[in-house]
């Protein structure tokens, strides 16, 4: 029964990734239509329209497969190895930049988050 359950939400979150392709050709925007789609699901899920009940396991399953999509990547980056020779310290110099920047970034966006979560919740309450 839990299989049939992960097999409807998979096929949710399809609908919606189709939904996003739809709408960004429809509006011929330039953002890919599965960025769309997952903004749609974003915005149904803050306002409570999807329950997150309804996508979680299915969600988590996939994401658990998420690594596999990576190997690809990696066995073309070592398949054109030429391309990086001479410039490794240069690549480690950007990698450790660009790490700081990100953690920077997601930690600098969950507090605004958290902080804009809390005082709606208190505005609720008054």
């Amino acid at each position: 029964m839990k299989m049939i359950h992960i097999v409807a939400q998979v096929g949710l979150l399809y609908l919606f990734f189709l939904a996003g392709n739809y709408v960004q050709e429809l509006l011929h925007l330039p953002i890919p239509g599965s960025i769309v789609g997952l903004l749609l699901l974003f915005v149904l899920l803050l306002s409570k329209v999807v329950p997150v009940r309804w996508i979680e396991s299915g969600a988590t399953s996939i994401l658990s497969y998420l690594p596999l999509f990576f190997i690809p990547a990696t066995a073309g980056i070592v398949n054109h190895l030429g391309i990086f020779s001479g410039k490794g310290l240069l690549l480690i110099l950007v990698l450790i930049i660009s790490t700081v920047l990100t953690i920077g970034a997601a930690a600098h966006s969950s507090q605004w988050i958290a902080g804009w979560t809390s005082k709606s919740k208190e505005s609720y309450k008054d």
